[in-house]
């Protein structure tokens, strides 16, 4: 009798242990396989890390400033990065002080489409315009400037407002051999969201690394840039999965 309790507990024992390895395969398996590790065929895209996007800039986004550090340590596992920089004339015309009685955050249409008046900012030379010092990035290979037509403007890094003016930022990604594209920085639901929608329009599998980059959420702005990403197949991650 005591020798078949002993058996049936030690089968026991051998279940739980085996069904106890099995789950931990498994978890270990799921967390691989949710892991990303950057290649000569990935690059990071740095979206407009600038002090007039910052705390006490001309265009604060709020906590702006806490993407800074998650940036630069996600930026040593890359070997390709992009930097963008908005960079308007001091007549750009989504100043709203460039339209009579118009006022900062309302719209009005172009011949382009529906255009957001912003204050004045990132106005091309002046300090505010200018890379946060604290982004520490010494290997980034191009800086991509936008926004400097004074008659159109761009959120996208890759492509003008108006559709058809493009950057030059896919070319010299696609002559790199760069497949997948992973973005980040401010802000999320406009100049983030319209560089993700249109890399996946021009070929790139395209990531949003949600705790690198905050949003203005202006009128619903944020969870409609999440919808339209989604929507066409822009990846939402998160920093930690990048190793």
């Amino acid at each position: 009798m005591k020798r078949r309790l002993f058996i049936q507990r030690l089968g026991a024992l051998t279940t739980a242990t085996a069904t106890a390895s099995a789950g931990t395969l498994f978890s270990a398996l799921a967390q691989a396989s949710s892991t990303i590790r950057p290649g000569p065929q990935d690059a990071l895209i740095v979206i407009d890390l600038q002090n007039c996007f910052l705390p006490g800039g001309t265009l604060a986004v709020q906590k702006g400033d806490q993407t800074i550090e998650v940036i630069n340590a996600l930026a040593k596992k890359f070997e390709n990065v992009v930097l963008t920089q908005d960079w308007h004339t001091s007549d750009h015309i989504s100043f709203a002080s460039q339209h009579p009685g118009k006022k900062p955050y309302e719209t009005i249409t172009l011949p382009y489409g529906e255009q957001v008046l912003w204050p004045m900012h990132c106005v091309q030379g002046t300090a505010d315009a200018a890379i946060a010092s604290a982004i520490d990035i010494p290997h980034a290979q191009v800086i991509v400037r936008k926004g400097y037509h004074s008659g159109v403007d761009s959120y996208s890094a890759f492509i003008e407002a108006d559709g058809k003016t493009y950057t030059g930022l896919s070319g010299f990604l696609k002559e790199r051999n760069i497949k997948n594209v992973y973005l980040c920085g401010l802000a999320t639901d406009f100049c983030v969201a319209w560089s993700a929608l249109d890399a996946r329009k021009l070929g790139f599998n395209t990531s949003v690394i949600e705790d690198a980059s905050r949003g203005i959420d202006l009128n619903g702005s944020l969870q409609k840039a999440w919808s339209q990403m989604q929507q066409a197949g822009v990846s939402r991650i998160q920093s930690k999965e990048i190793i």
